[in-house]
């Protein structure tokens, strides 16, 4: 693959995103173009790579944007709802944004696409994200375009505003820290930086309609996730056990007072829903070798280049 080759990013001022661009250029790669709708985001991505093309733009509206297209190697489609209180934002973002990056990808003649699903098309879960993930990934794969579709579980790493980021920063703060009912709900993390190296592998090879699960190696329960967090940050916070009717009922009461809560119910009926996933080996398929779970949290809430960096949700 040329280093020099053109590759546009969607979703670029997320998690996803601004670590795939510090991976790329630390492998050599020096045409990238980031679009992204978040203005924040953005400014911190162009803050910190002054030499990446930034487009603010909104993939769900038709725009100038698509022209960025013209001449890319390889489209990385990473833009998500995650998170949301209403249906209509993850069709919108999820869905709608996705037929317009395709019909780009179709007009300028992109040769291959990489696509970002997530771990949930596979989960017994029903939610507006995983829903809107599954219609996503059906648009990919029916596209007619060549693409892989990577497929990863709960991801943590630098500039995380959500997930263990948050929970790391939660715990920081507060008195004490909650944990719904036992707290032993087996999470399979992945570490972004490992999963951005997996990216670029897909990148460089292009297999042809390839469909990867990929997971974190080490299968985990929250509650000792939490453990982990704390000792890597060396807080002092007391860990306590709340019943998981009341855990429940305070989100839902948070809810109603936050336009973007870090945490929803129907996300801690996911947490709880027993999910177990399995993935391609990233050694042998990728020629990526995890990172040690414990060593990967100390890199991301205790490195001193990014890790009080944080992006808005």
């Amino acid at each position: 693959m040329d280093k020099n080759a053109k590759l546009v990013l969607t979703g670029a001022a997320g998690l996803v995103g601004q670590n795939l661009i510090v991976e790329l250029k630390a492998q050599g790669y020096t045409n990238l173009v980031a679009i992204d709708k978040h203005a924040h985001n953005l400014a911190i991505l162009r803050e910190l790579h002054p030499d990446v093309e930034a487009i603010h733009a909104d993939l769900a509206e038709p725009g100038a944007w698509s022209g960025s297209f013209a001449g890319a190697a390889c489209v990385i489609q990473l833009h998500a709802q995650i998170t949301g209180k209403f249906p209509a934002e993850f069709v919108r973002n999820n869905e709608q944004a996705t037929v317009h990056v395709l019909d780009a990808c179709k007009a300028h003649a992109v040769p291959y696409l990489v696509h970002i699903s997530s771990s949930v098309v596979n989960s017994v879960a029903n939610d507006d994200y995983t829903n809107t993930k599954k219609a996503q990934e059906k648009l990919v794969v029916e596209s007619g375009l060549a693409h892989c579709v990577l497929r990863p579980t709960l991801m943590f790493g630098w500039f995380d505003p959500k997930h263990l980021g948050w929970l790391s920063r939660f715990m920081a703060k507060v008195p004490v820290f909650p944990i719904p009912g036992h707290g032993r709900y087996m999470r399979q993390p992945l570490y972004e930086r490992d999963f951005c190296r997996c990216i670029v592998k897909c990148i460089e090879t292009r297999p042809a309609g390839a469909i990867y699960d990929v997971c974190g190696d080490t299968r985990i329960d929250y509650v000792d996730i939490i453990h982990t967090i704390k000792r890597a940050k060396q807080l002092r916070t007391p860990i306590v056990h709340i019943p998981f009717w009341l855990f429940k009922l305070l989100l839902k009461i948070y809810a109603l007072f936050s336009d973007k809560p870090p945490f929803t119910a129907s996300q801690l009926d996911a947490l709880t829903a027993g999910d177990e996933f399995s993935g391609v080996d990233t050694r042998a398929t990728f020629g990526v070798e995890q990172t040690p779970f414990a060593e990967a949290v100390r890199e991301s809430y205790c490195d001193p280049r990014y890790s009080g960096i944080v992006l808005e949700r």
